[in-house]
């Protein structure tokens, strides 16, 4: 009973009340078993009991009843293989403690388990069946009622699982223990008399009363990163052009045999390069002369050679770079002048030129950039809640 009760609270966990249940009246009948203990077999005393209950739960945990309960019990004497019975009716004021209401506030769970304690009376009537046993054997079975005390008291402790409380029916099982005065069953042995019973029980719920929970508002203070302007200051350069008068000397060297300015490997590059720094002034004048390496070929090829470089370089800078023809002219020293103490490096031609050039310089300052940076703030935020106020 409990494992289904736990399993019951805890699926419904998740499909809590928007209002929460304070009380509740119930009214409940309930039937089944009971079995007032003796000496003999179990299967031979069980007798059937009724009861009726009204009570009232005053917190979801919290409740009383008013319980009476009662029809007929049943005793035996195993040495004469007989049975005897009697009617009898208890009447308890019950405290009902919701266990499963303490774990969980969600009061609309499939099942909930619940303790049952209380006490009260206990009245017997009608045992003709134990007069009879004992004017026939008064020694064996003395009878231990008398016309005055027929009344007992009877302490009940037992455990209940009940349906959702919150619906208007519901369905019990009930399982307790009683305890009575040793004179219940008729027979006196100096020890309290014990009936254990199992009932079924169809409940009324009414009279729910529900508190809607309140919206309350509150501040909190929070911490939050926010962006802010900020200036810092970084090292720039900015381009300063001046004007020189001065003379230029650029190389552009080719591989071995390699006299084509379109199949060197590298030229378009280095003559581009050269392009742009003639282009710089307005009035020189260049020289493009062509050179061979005298450790290889001889002296009539690489004569050729040298002079081929050097007009090809001169019409790549007239006629893709756009230098002005007037301000250019070309050469050639073919192998007779080594102007590189370094072999390889004297199949070149060299650009010279001599006039105002303008000269770009770039100077270091100190420049505003304006960024942004995070800085901690505190703010006031709106937090709303649902509360159940008292």
């Amino acid at each position: 009973m409990a494992a289904l009760a736990l399993l019951g609270s805890g699926a419904a966990m998740a499909q809590e009340n928007v209002s929460k249940l304070q009380s509740y009246n119930f009214i409940e009948l309930q039937g089944g078993v009971e079995w007032t203990t003796t000496d003999a077999k179990i299967d031979k005393l069980i007798m059937p009991i009724g009861a009726v209950s009204i009570g009232r739960f005053f917190t979801p945990v919290v409740g009383a009843r008013l319980h009476a309960s009662g029809i007929q019990a049943k005793g035996r004497f195993e040495q004469m293989d007989k049975n005897y019975k009697w009617n009898f009716v208890t009447t308890d004021a019950d405290l009902l403690i919701n266990l499963s209401s303490l774990f969980s506030k969600n009061y609309a769970r499939p099942l909930n388990l619940m303790f049952v304690g209380g006490i009260g009376l206990n009245y017997a009537w009608k045992n003709d069946d134990m007069k009879e046993i004992a004017q026939q054997n008064p020694s064996l079975a003395p009878l231990a009622w008398t016309s005055k005390n027929r009344l007992s008291h009877n302490l009940r402790a037992g455990l209940r699982l009940e349906t959702n409380v919150t619906k208007p029916f519901g369905v019990s099982l009930e399982v307790a223990a009683n305890s009575l005065d040793d004179r219940f069953n008729s027979k006196t042995n100096d020890r309290d008399d014990w009936m254990i019973s199992g009932m079924l029980g169809l409940s009324w719920r009414f009279g729910h009363k529900n508190q809607q929970p309140t919206k309350v508002v509150t501040q909190v203070e929070e911490e939050i990163w926010v962006d802010v302007p900020d200036t810092i200051i970084v090292k720039e350069k900015r381009p300063i052009v001046t004007e020189e008068k001065k003379k230029i000397e650029e190389a552009i060297f080719f591989k071995i045999r390699e006299s084509d300015a379109n199949a060197a490997n590298g030229i378009e590059k280095a003559i581009k390069d050269v392009a742009d720094l003639m282009k710089t002034s307005d009035d020189a004048t260049f020289t493009v002369t062509g050179y061979a390496d005298k450790g290889t070929g001889n002296a009539k090829l690489n004569k050729m050679y040298a002079q081929k470089r050097a007009e090809d370089v001169t019409k790549k800078l007239i006629n893709e770079h756009g230098i002005d023809a007037t301000r250019v002219k070309s050469d050639s020293k073919g192998d007779t002048v080594q102007p590189f103490p370094e072999n390889d490096k004297n199949r070149c031609v060299i650009i010279t030129g001599e006039g105002t050039f303008k000269v770009t310089k770039y100077e270091e300052y100190d420049a505003q950039k304006i960024t942004t940076k995070k800085v901690k703030q505190t703010r006031m935020r709106d937090v709303v809640e649902e509360k159940y106020l008292d």
